[in-house]
């Protein structure tokens, strides 16, 4: 009989210690501009969030936010739209896209419209406050936001992959407002 209750014992524990307590849906991730006036609702999306279309578009950056603009680098070159910065930028505890990403999403959009072949990857990124499940949902809501945003535009989902990495690759490590600015990010890689 003690057998039985230690073994029923023992396997519970072992069940508890494998569930993880944190639900990526469930996570308190605020959106604390959604009360722009460029909001709007993506229609069709089963998650209901609001999208509304922000961020840093090519040749915008600095006078308003501090952040410099992000151009094609080496790594993505002749892969997306030439000229066009790939990264959109979002504020603090925030994934609504900033009215300045319009022309950035928007060529990006087209770009794929053009080439059907082509995917993308939406790599959503947070700056290191916070935990580390916290930073993951929060990177993939950034993911999410620019891949409705982009699906809005005409683009299908087979050509669009959301994922998060949440504080794991950081571009900046400084602990100045404009230093952690620079790490919450979407990245769009082909």
């Amino acid at each position: 009989m003690k057998k039985q209750i230690w073994s029923v014992v023992v396997v519970c524990a072992l069940l508890s210690g494998c569930a993880s307590g944190v639900k990526l849906d469930d996570v308190p991730v605020e959106d604390k501009s959604a009360t722009s006036a460029g909001s709007r609702t993506a229609a069709g999306s089963g998650a209901g969030v609001a999208v509304a279309v922000q961020g840093i578009g090519a040749g915008q950056g600095g006078a308003q936010t501090g952040i410099p603009t992000v151009s094609v680098d080496a790594r993505a070159a002749g892969q997306g739209p030439v000229g066009v910065a790939h990264v959109v930028f979002f504020d603090y505890d925030s994934f609504v896209i900033r009215a300045e990403a319009r022309p950035v999403i928007a060529s990006h959009a087209q770009f794929l419209q053009a080439n059907k072949q082509r995917k993308a990857s939406l790599e959503g990124h947070t700056d290191d406050r916070g935990g580390r499940e916290y930073n993951l949902a929060l990177g993939q809501k950034r993911a999410d936001a620019v891949r409705q945003a982009l699906s809005l535009l005409g683009v299908p989902e087979s050509q669009l992959e959301a994922v998060s990495f949440g504080k794991e690759k950081l571009l900046s490590e400084g602990g100045s407002d404009i230093e952690q600015a620079k790490n919450r990010r979407v990245e769009i890689r082909y």
